[in-house]
């Protein structure tokens, strides 16, 4: 962990990693140099030569492919061809999936002001880029149990079930913390009991994987959040660590405590500097507290919270890939088992979530189970953050009952543009399956999504109308795939390629339709034999359309 620390913080004083910097790593370090050429050539952060003045990045994946990414990024090029101070990049997503197509100059999201007219003002001084600050003005959320939060009065009821406070952000687990084997006791059955699921996508129950941490004999453990969501279409844990970083940070504090951790590690994305600052001044604030520190809110025992910014890559969204990253390792995924929970970071039990689980989980100690299971609809308990993106008027972050139609969320997104109509979408991310529209009326919840052929996965909501090529955004997908392998295993590594080099070919109509026959005997071998989610994914996309809306692709 320190070895990345130090080559991104050389790179950031010095604008990329020369030859003359790495050697100074490898003598202050006592690190070889091969070892440091391996970390400078898989993370796609690090730089080999000095930065122009102005580093125009234009995300190229399926949600700014839909708002003409490709078209900005041509006539982007085109403007600034005569400039050598100026280079534009086409990149992986940004996360800013409701801002497409999204635009960064030097790691500043422009938000909305992203047409080849605003980008030109900045690029020319005519205009300052925008601030990259946290908002001064957090929403009210329904999860936040708090009456106070950030300084700011809200209004909320009383909890049910004899809720642990609600005055101020941390009563929960100052009220608990005098007990730890209590704390520990009430995490664990309040979790179970509601039934919480990991909203990373894998879906696995929280108050197990707490439990089963806990029950690990080994005294070193740790507490990591997993804040590198880097998949096209999903955003929520960016909103949700820009304006409720206390939920977050309190979730840790507990797991902390209930499994016996000492130190819990935050690792975000380089892209999402707002948030790290947000998340900055809550730790800051915690430990004014003393909700973090020698004495974590009153326990008497120990924990701190530390952050770590990846140096890119999707794959380190996979654990074991974020594992190896912490080890000062390429971010290769590790096979399984061993798990995480019994052979985490250093070889210790550690305990991973994702931004989202902590703020609820928070939520649900603080206030029951039986408030959870209200918040659903029908049989379905809770809530979930959605990403919606796509063809809506209102794309962004709705927190909604679990078991909500997709159809009522694409209304409350504010519908199609007039004219539109509903072809098809993607309930949980790039990595879900296509959906037609005929199965709009499918609730977001992971029975009922995995019931219709797709996973509620990540939450993130891509709506597309009528008026887009599915065989073209799913290329576009299992390109992101492809391009995102970190290629540690050949299955992956091959598989993605021939499947990219196969759609492409048919695109082109350089290849007739009937190359397409290979793909689901291609998708199988990826799915039985890749190390990791990423490869095992990969062409879901195209399956997905061709099992689940045929008449898209090409016959």
């Amino acid at each position: 962990m320190e070895l990345l620390r130090e080559m991104m913080r050389l790179q950031h004083e010095r604008g990329c990693l020369t030859e003359e910097s790495l050697c100074e790593i490898s003598k202050v370090r006592r690190v070889p140099l091969y070892r440091l050429e391996e970390l400078v050539s898989f993370y796609p952060s690090f730089r080999r030569t000095p930065p122009p003045k102005f580093a125009v990045h234009v995300c190229r994946d399926v949600s700014c492919a839909m708002r003409g990414c490709n078209a900005l990024s041509e006539r982007l090029r085109v403007a600034a061809s005569s400039r050598s101070d100026v280079e534009i990049h086409e990149v992986s997503c940004l996360g800013r999936c409701e801002l497409a197509p999204a635009v960064e100059i030097n790691e500043v999201p422009l938000g909305e002001a992203n047409s080849l007219s605003d980008v030109e003002a900045f690029l020319s001084g005519a205009r300052p880029l925008p601030e990259n600050e946290p908002t001064s003005a957090p929403r009210a959320w329904k999860c936040d149990p708090y009456v106070r939060r950030h300084g700011e009065p809200t209004t909320v009821p009383a909890p049910p079930e004899g809720g642990e406070g609600t005055d101020t952000a941390y009563s929960t687990v100052r009220r608990l913390a005098a007990d730890t084997n209590s704390l520990a006791e009430t995490c664990i059955e309040r979790l179970s009991a509601a039934g919480l699921r990991g909203m990373g996508g894998a879906g696995f129950p929280t108050g197990r994987k707490w439990q089963l941490v806990r029950g690990e004999t080994e005294p070193t453990k740790y507490v990591i959040c997993n804040a590198d969501e880097s998949e096209p279409g999903t955003f929520k844990d960016r909103v949700i660590l820009e304006e409720l970083p206390h939920l977050v940070i309190e979730g840790m504090v507990l797991a902390g405590l209930t499994i016996g951790a000492e130190r819990g590690i935050v690792y975000i994305r380089h892209e999402y500097g707002r948030e790290r600052k947000a998340l900055e001044a809550a730790l800051k604030e915690a430990r004014q507290r003393g909700i973090l520190g020698a004495d974590a809110s009153g326990s008497g025992q120990p924990f701190d919270i530390e952050i770590f910014v990846s140096p890119g890559g999707y794959i380190l969204g996979e654990e074991t890939a974020l594992l190896e990253a912490l080890e000062d390792k390429r971010g290769e995924p590790r096979n399984k088992p061993p798990y995480p929970g019994t052979y985490g970071l250093w070889g210790k039990p550690t305990l991973i979530n994702n931004v989202e689980t902590y703020a609820l989980a928070t939520s649900i100690v603080n206030r029951g189970a039986d408030w959870w299971r209200e918040q659903g609809r029908g049989e379905v308990a809770g809530l979930k953050f959605v990403s919606v993106s796509g063809d809506v008027a209102s794309p962004g972050v709705y927190e909604i009952p679990l078991g909500m139609p997709v159809s009522e969320l694409i209304e409350l997104a504010g519908g199609l543009p007039d004219g539109q109509h509903l072809q098809a979408f993607l309930p949980g991310g790039a990595s879900s399956n296509f959906l037609p529209a005929s199965a709009v009326d499918t609730s977001l919840d992971f029975d009922s999504m995995k019931a219709a052929g797709s996973m509620l996965g990540t939450g993130a909501v891509i709506v597309i109308s009528d008026r887009h090529n599915l065989f073209d955004l799913a290329t576009n997908i299992v390109t992101f795939f492809r391009n995102e392998s970190c290629g540690k295993c050949v299955p992956c590594r091959m598989g993605s390629q021939q499947a990219v080099s196969i759609l492409e070919s048919v695109q082109s109509g350089s290849a007739t339709t009937e190359s397409l026959d290979i793909l689901p005997e291609l998708g199988e071998t990826l799915e039985q034999t890749s190390i990791c989610g990423l490869g095992q994914v990969a062409l879901n996309p195209i399956l997905s359309l061709m099992r689940n809306v045929p008449g898209s692709v090409p016959r």
